[in-house]
């Protein structure tokens, strides 16, 4: 009902790939998109999350598996509300990224793999991260000290190294306008 009232299907949009890889970016451009069609959004990132549902949790493993599992609950319950969730976060291990999959119904999980290489997020790092992390100041860094793990499911593949801003944008829109058609 809340579907139908809002006009359109919901569903999740999860970016996921390396710190500096543009997820944030693109999770916001494609929101603004979104929402000039009228389309209903909400974007969940670090910025909100991490200050405040997830404010008591570290980098741990442990902490990053619970982390990833309280954004796929808040995001299951932006779905039931009606709402297409857009989500920006490392989320480094494909076991947290399909347990987000199987907790959503079908149809309501589409992964971005914001796929860029090490050395040039190592460019674009503006608030100092991977210095930090190679200094040791940061353990347990994905890229770093700690893996990533691409996806193997992944509905799109941006490569923001080779495409730019706009371009990317494009691409992730024009599967979700096919994507809400199908709906």
């Amino acid at each position: 009902m809340r579907q139908k009232a809002n006009g359109h299907k919901s569903f999740v949009i999860w970016f996921t790939g390396l710190s500096g890889s543009g997820k944030s970016t693109l999770a916001n451009r494609v929101e603004e998109e979104l929402h000039q069609k009228g389309i209903k959004t909400y974007l969940l990132d670090g910025d909100n999350i991490r200050t405040g549902l997830n404010s008591d949790l570290g980098f741990s493993g442990r902490n990053r598996a619970e982390n990833i599992r309280r954004i796929g609950e808040v995001a299951k319950l932006f779905v039931d509300a009606g709402i297409v969730v857009l989500t920006a976060f490392i989320s480094p291990y494909r076991k947290e990224r399909d347990f987000v999959r199987n907790l959503l119904g079908k149809g309501e999980f589409i992964e971005v793999y914001v796929k860029c290489p090490l050395e040039i997020c190592e460019q674009r790092d503006t608030k100092g991260l991977y210095k930090k992390a190679r200094k040791g100041e940061i353990k347990d860094f994905t890229g770093v000290n700690a893996p990533y793990e691409e996806p193997d499911k992944v509905e799109i593949m941006i490569d923001t190294d080779r495409e730019s801003l706009n371009q990317c944008v494009n691409k992730i829109c024009m599967f979700v306008n096919r994507y809400l058609k199908l709906q």
